[in-house]
């Protein structure tokens, strides 16, 4: 992993907060961290989907949980008390724009309040313990989008035409707060559509496509013209990584190569299934979304070790395993170990 600019013997011992490990991102992540040597503490709500990347991986076998909703302030306090955190990633969120448009409310209160309740538990500890970083993750739909074809960077403005996206925005501007006002080490990441083994979230297209394989039908396709950042999970998991080894802080973005971004109909393509355009009446989303990562390569190191191919071809054989009834813990741990090596 030093080829990545992970160190084994910062992460080794490492007291680790993790929210939100028990969804897709945080998964990944909390094996991740383990397989470094990291003393990983989960917190986080169960599960929202069956199956889960959590019960199929077996990620309660290498984390400490401890279970909870981000949106109660006292249980927030006791992870944090429970785990006495040097490092804490804050992943937990609700993540969907189209949940956004059913529920901005509980958008609102996990998103922003959420993150609010983790910063200001961090405050508290900083006040009596050293806190080495904390990593808050949002999203690259955190910049208000005028539709033009430029890739965003960190300075761009911040908005957001659905609930979820400004949800993300106004995260951002949380982050930004706790870390100006109390001088806390806070960095956020904003990543791009991340696809992998383990996704089984509704409303997602590399998830809708395995369930419209398993299904033998066509799958339903959106808007299959608009263009996303794909990349594969462990590219945006190693920035964050980075992010909190370095105590940076501030916002980072972290993409795929600017001629990586694909459309939607490139990617199902690609994939091999049969699509069709879902021509329903579907809410706003944004037709354009680039990321500049210029700053992530520049002050970082920081560079996706696997293009759109590599990481179509992971994501692929980890569901295909996990058809087969295969061990897709084991895929996931070789994928990560390959991924360093790459």
């Amino acid at each position: 992993m030093e080829g990545l600019g992970l160190d084994r013997s910062f992460w080794s011992g490492r007291r680790v907060l993790l929210t939100g490990h028990t969804g897709f991102k945080g998964g990944w992540l909390a094996l991740w961290l383990a397989s470094l040597g990291a003393e990983v503490t989960g917190f986080s709500m169960p599960p929202s989907t069956a199956p889960s990347l959590f019960e199929l991986a077996r990620v309660g076998d290498d984390v400490r949980t401890a279970g909870g909703d981000v949106r109660d302030r006292a249980a927030v306090a006791r992870a944090f008390d429970a785990a006495a955190p040097e490092v804490v990633l804050h992943l937990a969120a609700q993540p969907l724009v189209r949940a956004s448009y059913e529920d901005p409310v509980a958008t609102y209160d996990v998103n922003v309040m959420g993150t609010a309740n983790v910063l200001d538990a961090a405050r508290v500890r900083a006040g009596s313990e050293p806190l080495h970083s904390v990593v808050v993750v949002t999203s690259d739909k955190c910049y208000l989008n005028p539709e033009r074809d430029k890739p965003f960077v960190e300075g761009d403005p911040l908005g957001g035409h659905d609930p979820y996206s400004s949800s993300k925005a106004a995260a951002e501007l949380v982050a930004a707060a706790y870390r100006d006002s109390y001088g806390l080490p806070i960095a956020t990441g904003r990543a791009g559509n991340v696809i992998g083994g383990g996704d089984f979230s509704p409303d997602r297209l590399v998830p809708d496509a395995m369930r419209a394989v398993a299904a033998g039908r066509p799958l339903r396709v959106r808007n299959p013209d608009a263009i996303r950042p794909w990349q594969h999970v462990l590219c945006s998991l190693h920035g964050y990584a980075l992010l909190a080894q370095r105590a940076e802080r501030g916002p980072w973005n972290f993409g795929p190569d600017v001629e990586e971004a694909r459309p939607v109909r490139w990617v199902a393509e690609r994939l091999g299934v049969d699509w069709e355009a879902d021509p329903g009446d579907h809410p706003h989303e944004a037709h354009f979304l680039k990321l500049d990562s210029a700053k992530a390569h520049t002050q970082l190191g920081w560079s996706p070790r696997w293009d759109l191919e590599q990481g179509l071809d992971a994501t692929a054989q980890w569901y295909a395993v996990h058809r087969e009834g295969g061990d897709v813990r084991q895929v996931l741990l070789d994928q990560i170990e390959a991924y360093g090596g790459s």
